[in-house]
């Protein structure tokens, strides 16, 4: 196998966490972004989005899209188990990496790519949507200090399940592209920024 990455980014980074808390090692090949290396006939082939990562299989089958290359790679490797091991816990987990993916990392994302000056001329920068992107997750910020409030403490270390998983991954590696865009958890979100401190505290947190 073969993983093509991107350092930088959110769902290369997701996987890249993945594969270190399996405790396995994939050969990777690093695709530049900024020389157009995702947009050649070579890199389109593997797949036609232009998008990382792309896991590279010893047959030349192309798997694309983070959470679908974890799945894979947790097929191969169950353990430890990222993304359920019964029926309700998998929903669960299920639930957890829906809400991480559609209420922070997609706004998180278009606060990048409408504001960041890496975009420009690069695609269409509008500041109206990187700037309500950037409110939307704010509120998304407090809604979910206040669930992890709800909690006994013992239960807020992990978002859907008694465990580091897929869903704390995906949350993650969203929060640390939001650090670097200046969307940051506000002080008074204390369980919020404990999560956030715990999960990247983990040796995996800079793979």
């Amino acid at each position: 196998m073969k993983l093509y990455d991107l350092k930088g980014g959110m769902n290369p980074r997701r996987v890249r966490i993945f594969v270190a808390e399996k405790g396995i090692e994939i050969p990777v090949e690093m695709v530049d972004m900024t020389k157009g290396e995702n947009k050649t006939a070579e890199f389109l082939a593997k797949n036609p989005m232009g998008k990382l990562p792309v896991l590279e299989l010893d047959d030349g089958t192309f798997i694309t899209e983070s959470v679908a290359i974890c799945r894979y790679v947790e097929s191969l490797h169950p353990e430890p188990n990222m993304f359920g091991t019964d029926p309700l816990e998998i929903a669960n987990i299920e639930m957890w990496t829906r809400r991480m993916e559609l209420d922070f990392a997609i706004p998180i994302l278009q606060v990048f790519e409408h504001l960041n000056p890496f975009w420009k001329g690069r695609l269409k920068q509008i500041t109206a949507c990187g700037e309500l992107a950037g409110e939307k997750a704010m509120t998304r910020f407090a809604w979910l200090d206040g669930e992890l409030g709800k909690r006994a403490p013992e239960e807020r270390q992990f978002l859907a399940a008694g465990r580091y998983t897929v869903a704390d991954i995906t949350l993650q590696s969203a929060l640390i592209v939001a650090k670097a865009c200046g969307v940051r958890i506000p002080e008074e979100q204390t369980h919020l920024s404990s999560w956030f401190a715990s999960v990247t505290a983990r040796p995996t947190a800079r793979a």
